[in-house]
């Protein structure tokens, strides 16, 4: 399943990339994460619980952040296991523009696909449920950002 958007964000976006890379602040947004932990420059762990219809499971997963500082796009790569419910697996490209004085225009691309139980959920099930936790976390991480700009 593919998902893409793009949103303002009231911040410059050195402050958005900054955040975006932030282990801690992503561990808030993240719906259901546990655990985040870097591993190296650009290699993360982490443990997420997630809910998806009847299928509840904690997933355990790697993910990989690589920037190119030249185009500034942060292109990232993921998979995690969630034992007997499937496994997910993923990347998600994302732009970061000046959108204004002191706002951000961002846009991401995603990818991502499942298998065992959680691929029999339907696809109707699994795009709902994507893009209602996609949601949830750009709506946390705008926070995170409204709460810093604020301090």
């Amino acid at each position: 399943m593919q998902l893409e958007d793009e949103l303002s964000i009231e911040a410059p976006p050195g402050v958005v990339r900054t955040m975006l890379l932030d282990p801690d602040v992503l561990r808030r947004c993240i719906p259901g994460c546990e655990e985040l932990e870097r591993t190296s420059d650009t290699d993360y762990t982490a443990k997420v619980v997630l809910k998806v219809g009847p299928v509840k499971a904690r997933f355990s997963g790697d993910v990989s952040v690589i920037q190119d500082e030249v185009t500034g796009q942060i292109h990232l790569t993921g998979k995690g296991s969630g034992g007997v419910a499937g496994f997910a697996k993923g990347s998600a490209d994302v732009l970061l523009h000046r959108d204004a004085a002191d706002s951000t225009r961002l846009t991401y691309v995603a990818q991502v696909d499942v298998g065992g139980r959680l691929a029999q959920l339907g696809n109707r099930l699994l795009n709902s449920t994507a893009r209602n936790l996609t949601i949830a976390f750009f709506d946390a991480f705008i926070q995170e950002i409204a709460d810093s700009v604020s301090a």
